[in-house]
């Protein structure tokens, strides 16, 4: 058993152990469909939902790594659901098509002349 702030950053789900530990806490993070603690205990066969920004994954639990290992050893540590995966790489595909992202605000002049070169269009 782990800390789930600890597991993630060793599993290098996050850069740092802080936050993962600000993710925790903020509740973007749900073990077994809970909103978890930075001290919740997580062990093998344990459901993670795990909100990056707009993106949102969830992982099973596999094993434990006491000190944080390499990116290839990592991801041996956790496996994603192939429901993730498949709206992880739909969004990427969006990215990569240019779809506008909305964030929840207006877009500025960049966004504007980005989206009318996608489209085509002289921005005046």
């Amino acid at each position: 058993m782990m800390r789930v702030d600890r597991w993630l950053w060793t599993a290098r789900l996050f850069k740092t152990r802080a936050l993962a530990a600000g993710a925790v806490t903020g509740g973007r993070v749900h073990v077994n469909g809970v909103a978890a603690k930075p001290s919740r205990e997580v062990g093998p066969g344990d459901r993670l939902e795990i909100s990056i920004g707009s993106l949102r994954r969830t992982v099973i639990v596999r094993s434990m790594s006491e000190r944080r290992v390499s990116a290839a050893l990592a991801a041996g540590l956790y496996e994603e659901t192939d429901e993730s995966i498949a709206e992880r790489e739909r969004q990427a595909e969006l990215r990569r098509l240019g779809a506008p992202v909305n964030l929840g605000r207006r877009p500025t002049k960049r966004d504007r002349r980005r989206f009318d070169a996608g489209r085509g269009q002289r921005s005046t």
